[in-house]
């Protein structure tokens, strides 16, 4: 893999680029609290069947800017750092595949952006307006959705998370997925990008960005749903702690062109537990 720092959108992002540079392009994006090596079983895959690998750390995490304010990582603006990737390749269109917080962005540059979409996938998280939807509406959701409303406290939360060498935050990791879905080794890649100057208060404004942007649909005007035109694939892990299966297929009833593949025994951390499965999904899909 090359590694190299790019400006997008006036910030700048480190990116992993892997496979022939005239092979199709691929970007993906990870969540929280992964960076590009969160894909490290999917690039080999993808690179040996002949796409072009785009990998960024996003804004606020590892080796990316971590520009100051929560404004600075409001969704919109976060799909514009995507479409100035494209922009930065020469690329008209790309493929675009994200897991959590990295497809909450990928179904926002679908909507956005469609025309500079050749397909999209998205792993283990529903359209944004289900998840508004199930969040004011299903008291279950909102009990698995705890987390997000204790990450809005400041300073406070970082401190919980990053104290003792962040046994809080791996443990938090650690105990969504299965026992092998995170080894000591990954652990530690992990926690060497959580102590990058920044980065634990930039990887949490994203969610203190959403809520706020959550309160000002919640009080201000509703629009219906916002439909999906790219073809699109949902690849869910049903073991999900975070968040309910219920939401996939309201999902998918708002693209155009879509399909799941559901695994039984995966957790949400569905490209780890399921790698092999995963990419042949990805490759066939894509191709």
């Amino acid at each position: 893999m090359q590694s190299q720092t790019i400006q997008t959108n006036n910030i700048n992002l480190h990116v992993l680029t892997d496979g022939p540079e005239n092979g199709t392009a691929v970007i993906l994006l990870h969540g929280f609290p992964e960076f590009s090596y969160g894909w490290r079983k999917q690039i080999p895959a993808l690179a040996a069947a002949g796409f072009r690998v785009i990998v960024p750390d996003q804004r606020g995490y590892n080796l990316s800017d971590k520009p100051k304010g929560i404004s600075s990582y409001d969704v919109d603006i976060l799909a514009k750092d995507v479409i100035g990737l494209l922009d930065h390749f020469g690329l008209d269109k790309a493929f675009l595949v994200g897991h959590d917080w990295g497809a909450v962005v990928a179904w926002t540059v679908a909507l956005n952006h469609p025309e500079r979409l050749k397909k999209l996938v998205i792993l283990n998280v529903p359209h944004p307006d289900v998840m508004t939807d199930f969040v004011l509406r299903d008291p279950a959701q909102r009990k698995k959705s705890w987390y997000v409303f204790f990450f809005q406290i400041p300073v406070y939360v970082e401190w919980i998370l990053s104290r003792n060498n962040f046994h809080n935050m791996a443990r938090m990791l650690v105990g969504s997925g299965r026992k092998s879905t995170f080894t000591t080794q990954d652990l530690a890649e992990y926690k060497k990008a959580w102590s990058q100057p920044g980065a634990m208060t930039g990887m949490l404004n994203w969610y203190r960005s959403v809520f706020r942007r959550g309160l000002r649909h919640t009080f201000g005007k509703k629009n219906p749903a916002r439909r999906v035109t790219v073809p699109t694939l949902m690849l869910w892990g049903k073991q999900d702690v975070a968040l309910s299966e219920k939401m996939v297929q309201p999902s998918i009833d708002l693209c155009d062109d879509g399909r799941v593949v559901l695994f039984e025994k995966s957790t949400h951390w569905v490209q780890h537990d399921e790698a092999d499965a995963v990419n042949q999904n990805l490759i066939e899909f894509l191709r």
